[in-house]
This record gives C-alpha cells, structure tokens and sequence, in this order.
C-alpha cells in the first residue's frame, strides 16, 4: 500500500481508524482485533498531533497501513519533535485516577494492543513508529 499523507490535525483520525479498519478486515482479522489496532493506531497518531507537533501548524503524518503475510504493518512517519520513549514511565493503571500521573497511557495502549511497537527518530528524516500485529 502506498504511503498515505494525512494533515496532522485531530479531525483526521476517523480517516486513520477507517483505514485500519478496512486493511485489518481484508486481512482476516476479527472484529474485536481490530478496534484494538485502531486504538492503536489513533493512540499513536494522537500523540505525533499532540507533543511531536505542538505549535506547529501545516504538519503532516505519512501513514502506510498494509498485510504482510498473517501480519499488519502500521507505519507513521512525522518530522517533528522526538522523544525516547523508554524513558516513558508505565503508567499505575491500578492507581486512584486523581493519584494517576498525567502521560504514558497512549504508550501503554499501544504496547499491550500490538505484537511489537517501535520508534526510530532521525535529525535529517525525522521519526518513524512501527506497530505490528499478527492475525490470530
């Protein structure tokens, strides 16, 4: 599948979902498969609109979405600020939610609903998230 560029805004992400959606159906997956993938995915494009591109009007996110195999590959690419995300701390869901600290839940969504999630950050071609979720 080609890449797909979508305005980085949080009136795309009904856009982000369906594309996921659809890709994850073609593929096999289950219903409940894939309202997890697209929480994921709505996660992670939340996060790059939200702290990669804070203040920063005109960005984009370059999506590709596509079945390998038993596997879906959900690629988003931005050029905006980067992070280490190992340095996200994991969230105490069983925490009191006025006690909770703010932040690292979408991570935390992201990591227990896909297989494997992983973030390269580059200074010349900016940041790359992968997510990966086999099918059964």
């Amino acid at each position: 599948m080609p890449k797909i560029t979508f305005p980085a805004n949080f009136e795309v992400l009904d856009e982000i979902r369906d594309l996921v959606a659809q890709t994850a159906y073609e593929g096999g997956f289950t219903e409940k498969a894939i309202y997890s993938l697209q929480l994921a995915a709505d996660e992670a494009a939340s996060n790059i609109i939200e702290h990669a591109y804070e203040g920063v009007t005109n960005a984009a996110i370059e999506m590709t979405c596509e079945m390998r195999g038993d596997v879906i590959f959900i690629t988003m690419h931005d050029t905006g600020r980067s992070f280490d995300p190992s340095k996200v701390k994991q969230p105490d869901i069983h925490a009191d939610l006025s006690n909770r600290q703010i932040g690292g839940l979408g991570i935390y969504l992201m990591r227990k609903l896909m297989d494997e999630v992983s973030y390269e950050s580059n200074s010349i071609t900016g940041n790359k998230l992968t997510m990966t979720k086999r099918r059964g």
